[in-house]
């Protein structure tokens, strides 16, 4: 008898029922509140930007040497805070320094 209820309630968990069948109008909600939820993820992920950068930050953000760095902060190509010995540049600033060295080029149709 055991054996008989389990089979039983297997082939219930199986079974589909009239309130279980999805529709299309399921499946575009879905889709709706899945992009909404996506939307608001990534605007968050943007907003929390951090301000202030470290040296070690702004090096692999920039893909630079610490060198390299080291000559920005001297010639004034950016700016930055010490505190202690701690040295940190405004993200802000590196977004302003990358867009106004930023090359805009006309595409080429015809190579020569």
């Amino acid at each position: 008898m055991v054996l008989e209820n389990n089979s039983f309630e297997s082939i219930n968990k199986n079974r589909m029922y009239r309130e279980q069948i999805i529709t299309r109008e399921d499946l575009n909600e879905f889709r709706s509140l899945l992009l909404t939820d996506l939307k608001e993820i990534l605007s968050a992920k943007a907003q929390k930007q951090k301000q202030w950068l470290k040296s070690g930050e702004v090096r692999k953000l920039l893909n630079i040497s610490p060198g390299t760095l080291q000559n920005f902060r001297i010639n004034g190509t950016l700016s930055y805070t010490k505190i202690g010995g701690i040295i940190y540049y405004a993200y802000n600033d590196i977004e302003k320094i990358l867009e106004e060295n930023k090359v805009n080029t006309q595409p080429n149709l015809f190579k020569q």
